[in-house]
C-alpha cells in the first residue's frame, strides 16, 4: 500500500497537485441575495454554489432541486441555459414563474434572443453557442452516464468555455465511476483520466477505488459537490420532509408460460428469454393492473410500462387513461405530463424513459409497474415521482409480474461488494455533508459536518435499502 502521508513527491503530494483544479471561480453571494421563498438551508446551498462557480448539487428528490438550480442560474449571470430532459423542460419553466423568473423553453440560439434564463432539452443543447452563455445548468445530470460516449463527450467539450457550470441530480450513483468522473469533467474540476489515475486502480474486473484513496477522494469531492437526502444533513429542519412512506404490493401471477428450450419454466434464460416471457405474460399482467386501477375510480394513477404493446393495451383497458409515449411531439408529451400534474388526466400510462426523471406528482398516491427492467435507479426515480415533498398519504406501489419474472426484481438492487462506497456498518442512510461549506474553509460558513463522519455512507439512502430488501424478500418467496 502507498502511504498517503509520505514525503513530497509521494501519493499525498500527487493528490494535492491534482486537487488544484477544484478552485473557486465564482463570485461571493450573500444569502440575502437569494429569493426568500427558498428555505434558509436552500439559500445557503445556492450562495455556496455561485461562490465556487462550478458545483454539483446532488439533492434527493423533493428537496427543491429545480429552485436551487434556477436561483443559482439567476445569480450567475444574465444569459443562462438550463438543459433538462424534454419532459421536465416545461415544468422547469412553471417552477421559474413561481420564483418570479421569466424562463422560457427554446430549441436553438435563434429563439434565445438576449439575456434571460433559457430552457432546452438535451437533444437541442448543442445548438447553443457557449461563447454567448454566462452559465449552463445540467438538470438530471445523471444523463451523462446514460448517454453514448459520443454524445457525452460532445456535451462536456461544447460547454467547456462557459464560466459557471452546475450539475444537478437526485441520484448520483456512488459506485458508478462513469457518473463521478463525467460530472467532474463537465464541471472542469478534473479530467476523467486524471481522476482515474488519482483515486482508482484497474484490474480484471474493471476500475475500483483504491483503499487508501477513499478519504482523500471524498475530501476533494467536498470542494465542489454537496449531497443531501434531508435538510437536516446540512443543518436545516426536516419539517415537511418526513414523508408518510410507501408500501410495495407484489402481484406474482401464476402464468403458464415456458421459455424456449425448457420443458418446464425454471428460469428466464438470459436477455432473450426475459423478453420472450414478458411478451407471453403481457395480457395477464395488463389485465391485473387494469383491475387494480378500475377498482379505485377516484384515485389518480401512474402506470409504468416497458413495452409499447403494454402501454397500448393499458390505455384500452382503463377508461380515460392517456398514454404518453416516445413518438409524440414535444408539445404532445408536455401536454400529457402536465395534464396529469394538473389533475386533468386521472390515469397516466407511460414509460420510465419518458417520465421517471424530474416530474412532480405529489397529488398521486397510486402507481403500478406492469413488469420491471434491470434498472434500480429507474425504479427508485419512478416511485419518487409521487413519494416526495408535498405527499401527505401513503403511496401504494404495485408491481405486477409473472412468478418467473420475479427473478428480475431479485436482481433489481444497488450494486455492492467489497468496493461499495457505502459498505459495512457505515450505511446509515445519510449523505456527505459538504466540507466545502464549513466555516474553517471560508465558504458560506457554518454549514455541514466533517466529511469523515459520513464519507463511507455517501448517498446511500435508507429508503433505497428498504426497497431493495422488500423486492428481494417477496421475489424469493414468489419464485419457489
Amino acid at each position: 500500500m502507498i502511504d498517503d502521508t509520505s514525503a513530497p513527491g509521494g501519493y499525498k503530494a500527487f493528490l494535492e497537485r491534482k486537487q488544484r483544479a477544484a478552485g473557486m471561480i465564482g463570485r461571493p453571494v450573500a444569502e440575502s441575495e437569494v429569493n426568500p421563498l427558498l428555505h434558509p438551508w436552500q439559500r445557503r446551498i445556492v450562495a455556496w454554489a455561485v461562490g465556487i462557480g462550478r458545483a454539483a448539487i446532488w439533492a434527493d428528490t423533493g428537496l427543491g432541486k429545480t429552485w436551487l438550480q434556477l436561483e443559482a442560474a439567476r445569480l450567475a449571470g444574465p444569459r443562462v441555459l438550463v438543459v433538462a430532459p424534454l419532459a421536465v423542460c416545461h415544468q422547469t419553466v412553471r417552477e421559474a414563474a413561481k420564483l418570479g423568473i421569466g424562463a422560457r423553453y427554446v430549441r436553438s440560439d435563434a429563439d434565445a434572443d438576449g439575456p434571460g434564463i433559457w430552457v432546452t432539452n438535451y437533444e437541442m443543447a448543442l445548438r447553443f453557442d457557449p461563447a454567448k452563455l454566462d452559465a449552463v445548468v445540467l438538470d438530471e445530470a445523471s444523463i451523462l452516464k446514460q448517454s453514448d460516449g459520443k454524445t457525452r463527450t460532445a456535451l462536456i467539450r461544447h460547454f467547456a468555455p462557459v464560466r459557471y457550470r452546475f450539475a444537478c441530480t437526485a441520484t448520483p450513483a456512488p459506485n458508478d465511476i462513469e457518473e463521478l468522473t463525467n460530472q467532474a469533467e463537465f464541471l472542469g474540476v478534473m479530467p476523467r483520466t486524471e481522476m482515474l489515475a488519482a483515486y482508482f486502480v484497474h484490474d480484471d474486473e474493471g476500475w475500483r477505488l483504491k483503499g487508501h484513496a477513499r478519504r482523500p477522494m471524498f475530501r476533494w469531492m467536498t470542494l465542489w459537490a454537496v449531497a443531501l437526502t434531508h435538510p437536516s444533513d446540512i443543518g436545516g429542519s426536516d419539517e415537511g420532509y418526513v414523508l408518510p412512506g410507501y408500501e410495495v404490493r407484489p402481484h406474482l401471477l401464476p402464468v403458464d408460460a415456458v421459455p424456449d428450450g425448457q420443458l418446464f419454466a425454471t428460469d428466464l434464460g438470459g436477455v432473450g428469454g426475459r423478453a420472450a416471457i414478458r411478451k407471453l405474460t403481457l395480457q395477464a399482467r395488463c389485465q391485473r393492473v387494469a383491475e387494480l386501477v378500475n377498482a379505485e375510480p377516484g384515485e389518480p394513477w401512474i402506470i409504468w410500462c416497458g413495452l409499447n404493446a403494454e402501454a397500448d393495451l393499458m390505455a384500452k383497458l382503463i377508461p380515460g387513461a392517456v398514454n404518453v409515449h416516445g413518438s409524440m411531439t414535444p408539445e404532445e408529451k408536455a401536454d400529457g405530463l402536465l395534464g396529469f400534474a394538473d389533475g386533468k388526466i386521472r390515469v397516466l400510462v407511460t414509460k420510465p424513459s419518458v417520465a421517471s426523471f424530474g416530474m412532480n406528482y405529489q397529488h398521486c398516491a397510486r402507481m403500478a409497474f406492469c413488469g420491471l427492467n434491470d434498472s434500480f435507479e429507474a425504479l427508485y426515480q419512478c416511485i419518487r415521482r409521487c413519494h416526495r415533498y408535498g405527499q401527505h398519504r401513503l403511496v401504494h406501489v404495485h408491481i405486477v409480474l409473472s412468478q418467473l419474472e420475479g427473478q428480475i426484481a431479485a436482481k433489481d438492487k444497488p450494486s455492492g461488494g467489497a468496493e461499495c462506497v457505502g459498505e459495512g456498518d457505515e450505511q446509515r442512510g445519510v449523505a456527505v455533508r459538504s466540507g466545502a461549506m464549513r466555516q474553517d474553509q471560508g465558504v458560506a460558513g457554518g454549514i455541514g459536518r466533517e466529511v469523515e463522519e459520513a464519507a463511507n455512507g455517501w448517498f446511500i439512502r435508507r429508503s433505497v435499502e428498504e426497497l431493495s430488501d422488500i423486492l428481494h424478500g417477496w421475489c424469493r418467496l414468489g419464485s419457489r
